[in-house]
């Protein structure tokens, strides 16, 4: 799901309630993370110690409402996750709490899609800690070295490669340098799709 447009709608709103702007720095500073961590960087840069709690429980309704009505899946994800599914077990790994990932994955379509779904409130440590990769993994009963990730956030690769899982990167912020095995622009990538369609079939 393609739910970053509205974790930014709902970020640029709770710094426009304090007067300040958002841009690419303020969104580097939370982009990928959980959303405690995202709550406790947006504190910090709020000048508001220890309010962490507080932002998160402010900046998870504005979300919910904005990925409620207007998230989008990826272009080329539905085919992509049909094509994947049929040859080998999927699973989605978000750093979204259940409750929001269930109701982006709904919105597009792919909630039945995923056998195995884990989000960030089900983990003791989640991204960038291998954990969720790891945990995923061993519900799918895949080795990590021959599982494979696709990740948009850098936070979201260092757990990947922290837990062992090779990584094809769709980097959100199309200008920051993304060091995953493989990076493409699209899920639509021909080359891609192409390599998923020659995997023989369950």
């Amino acid at each position: 799901m393609d739910t970053e447009p509205c974790w930014s709608v709902a970020e640029t709103e709770l710094f426009a309630r304090r007067g300040l702007p958002f841009g690419p720095d303020e969104k580097a500073l939370v982009i990928g993370k959980s959303l405690p961590a995202a709550a406790d960087a947006m504190a910090e840069a709020f000048g508001e110690s220890g309010g962490g709690a507080e932002i998160a429980d402010e900046l998870l309704r504005l979300v919910t409402e904005v990925v409620t009505a207007k998230a989008e899946a990826m272009p080329g994800a539905r085919e992509l996750v049909e094509l994947t599914a049929a040859a080998v077990p999927v699973a989605v790994a978000s750093n979204s709490p259940r409750a929001l990932l269930e109701a982006a994955l709904v919105r597009g379509g792919l909630s039945e899609m995923f056998p195995v779904k884990l989000a960030a409130d089900e983990v003791a440590a989640p991204k960038p800690d291998p954990e969720m990769y790891l945990t995923a993994c061993g519900l799918l009963n895949v080795e990590p070295a021959d599982a494979l990730a696709f990740e948009d956030s850098m936070t979201g690769l260092r757990s990947a490669r922290a837990a062992g899982v090779p990584v094809i990167g769709v980097p959100t912020l199309k200008h920051q340098d993304f060091p995953a095995d493989v990076v493409i622009g699209s899920l639509r990538d021909e080359e891609l799709l192409a390599w998923v369609r020659g995997w023989p079939r369950r």
